[in-house]
């Protein structure tokens, strides 16, 4: 008796379902992995900033009921020469920090990584070492070294001849912002020359053992080698120096807190001050002042990214 079998496939719809059991289980892991992060970003990012743009159209000093006043904050502010002051004072650090940050930390990272000098790991302990202190120490530590009395910088110059006196850098007109400059530095190169390090590394020696057997010098090695295979990693440090220099104000907080005679007063300053300094907390008007930040870091980060390369050379 012959026994017929059928070979037609049956179906298992477990699998299916196996599958889509598998797909929900990522979904709910991606959903459990980003909600911590994105809910940061709500609550401490996005929610303050709406908030200060609906406190900038307020007459509020954060105690008494709020009055709503449209944009006057913003007609006063474009009228207030204390403003215009600080913003000048950002400009002169804009100009000055970022390219002397990116161009000390390029000389020091190529002299590092291509002359294999014996010190060269104790140099980078060196020069990463204000990184590791906070602001606060880098400032307190720079108060000591131009203060009048004792200060380190007019024992330097009493020991090859200059006479300063008593003179105390950061307590005249003239020097100030100047003497803040030189501290805003020493406290960012370290890092910059770090990552500069390790960008110039992954370049493939081919590159320079090619170059010098052309007879290239270290500076043409440097500009026509270094510097375009490594430019996207220079943008994004120019970038970061730009924006922490158009906004950062704890440097110059304890260091002269924008003295003196407002100096060395910078927008971030000024509108600290003015939201939480003392004397008149005016939250509204400090808020208008945040928008024009908000307006320049943008503008800032615009004309960097349309004039600066974004990639470097391909191998």
């Amino acid at each position: 008796m012959a026994v017929y079998t059928s070979t037609k496939k049956v179906k298992r719809p477990e699998k299916r379902f196996s599958l889509e059991k598998s797909n929900v289980q990522r979904n709910i892991f991606l959903l459990l992995a980003i909600a911590p992060p994105f809910g940061g970003y709500l609550l401490f990012t996005l929610y303050p900033n709406i908030l200060s743009v609906y406190y900038s159209l307020l007459n509020w000093d954060g105690m008494t009921e709020p009055v709503f006043i449209g944009f006057q904050n913003f007609i006063a502010m474009f009228q207030d020469q204390f403003v215009w002051r600080a913003l000048s004072h950002n400009l002169f650090l804009f100009i000055i920090v970022p390219a002397s940050v990116v161009i000390i930390s390029l000389v020091l990272a190529y002299l590092l990584s291509y002359k294999n000098y014996f010190e060269s790991k104790f140099l980078k302990l060196l020069f990463f070492f204000p990184n590791i202190l906070s602001t606060v120490v880098i400032a307190i530590l720079w108060q000591f070294i131009y203060d009048g009395n004792y200060g380190l910088l007019n024992e330097v110059l009493a020991f090859i001849g200059i006479d300063a006196g008593n003179f105390y850098w950061l307590g005249d007109e003239r020097t100030a912002l100047w003497a803040v400059v030189p501290a805003w530095i020493w406290g960012s190169v370290g890092l910059y020359v770090i990552i500069f390090v390790n960008a110039m590394d992954a370049i493939p020696k081919s590159f320079y053992e090619a170059a010098i057997m052309d007879g290239a010098s270290d500076w043409t090695l440097l500009f026509k080698i270094t510097l375009p295979t490594i430019m996207p990693i220079v943008r994004v440090s120019l970038l970061f120096l730009t924006l922490f220099t158009i906004k950062g104000f704890d440097m110059m907080l304890i260091l002269t807190n924008g003295g003196p005679a407002g100096a060395t007063d910078v927008i971030g300053l000024y509108m600290f001050n003015l939201a939480f300094g003392e004397g008149t907390h005016s939250y509204g008007y400090a808020s208008a002042i945040g928008m024009l930040l908000f307006v320049i870091l943008i503008t800032a980060k615009a004309i960097m990214d349309r004039y600066m390369k974004k990639r470097g050379i391909d191998y």
